[in-house]
């Protein structure tokens, strides 16, 4: 396991109750009570940073190396259901914008999802979860064949952003990042967007236009990074902390703010500390969301869409 800057506390404490059993395990010193008041003082610890977490900190848990990524939430949700589909038909097959059709609980989904690598080689695979302007085609094409046949989609965002080379730009990233946003608004059959780490600009927003946006507890939705807007604004990253309070991207403030519609609950010590519950907890919400618009007519859906995305960013002296 890694640990973040803030569980160090966390790390000792652990440390401690590992040294603890291995002396009970080696001599015949009976150490119940002292590992148990380590267990009792690791729990409180634990309750106490996270349940205070900062933005900056909930940035850097979506971060975790250790965190699921979309490729681990479609293995756990979809089991050997899932039939990964290629290509944009246009350029290539782009590795960081991954899709196709599962089941989750019984019903057919196409998922769409940016996927990062897990060490340097499928990092740069993966692109780091940056995709191309054929990934968003690629994400395109797919949701456009859900709806010829009439199945929901289901899209998983974890990315740093859109991939910003000027190979990219060359091939129309502005456009496909648009044109999956309007192509979205009214497409008619059901979808369900789920932040699962990072949430980053019009990276995030090429597939999350969604009926239902369920946002993760400890991941971050922005039009920008802390980083570079404490780049811009301070000509340098040591304000990121700073920035990432002004920005208001974590779930509470989302959903504070009704730009997205839930926030889905994460194990203490975040979604790597017991995958198994986070996967059956996302499992829950997606079935949760879908029930709610499966009996709804294609007008009333897209209406309903159309108005939700005209509703945000109004307000009232």
């Amino acid at each position: 396991m890694e640990y973040l800057d803030f569980e160090l506390p966390i790390k000792e404490l652990e440390d401690q109750l590992d040294k603890c059993q291995i002396i009970g395990l080696e001599s015949d010193v009976d150490v119940t009570n002292t590992c148990k008041q380590i267990e009792k003082k690791l729990e409180e610890t634990k309750r106490k940073i996270y349940k205070n977490l900062t933005a900056w900190q909930r940035v850097q848990l979506s971060r975790h190396p250790n965190r699921p990524y979309t490729m681990d939430h479609i293995n756990a949700l979809c089991g050997d259901t899932f039939l990964e589909l290629f290509g944009d038909r246009g350029f290539k097959d782009d590795k960081a914008m991954v899709g196709g059709l599962g089941k989750i609980d019984g019903q057919s989904f196409m998922i769409v999802g940016q996927q990062k690598g897990y060490n340097t080689k499928t990092r740069q695979y993966r692109n780091f979860g940056m995709a191309n302007p054929e990934g968003y085609r690629k994400a395109l094409r797919l949701m456009k064949m859900a709806e010829k046949f009439g199945i929901p989609v289901v899209t998983f965002i974890d990315t740093p952003g859109a991939y910003p080379g000027l190979e990219a730009e060359e091939r129309g990233q502005g456009e496909a990042i648009a044109r999956n946003i309007l192509e979205m608004c009214r497409l008619k059959v059901p979808i369900i967007c789920v932040i699962v780490g990072e949430g980053a600009s019009g990276g995030a927003l090429g597939i999350g236009v969604g009926d239902r946006v369920l946002m993760m507890e400890n991941t971050w939705y922005s039009v920008i990074s802390p980083e570079s807007c404490s780049s811009i604004l301070w000509k340098s990253w040591e304000h990121k902390e700073t920035a990432a309070e002004a920005l208001k991207l974590t779930s509470t403030d989302m959903k504070k703010q009704k730009l997205v519609d839930d926030v889905i609950p994460e194990p203490l010590g975040g979604a790597h500390y017991d995958r198994e519950t986070t996967f059956k907890t996302v499992q829950q919400y997606i079935t949760k969301a879908y029930n709610e618009l499966k009996d709804l007519s294609t007008t009333e859906l897209v209406a309903q869409r159309m108005d939700k995305y005209s509703k945000m960013g109004e307000f009232k002296e």
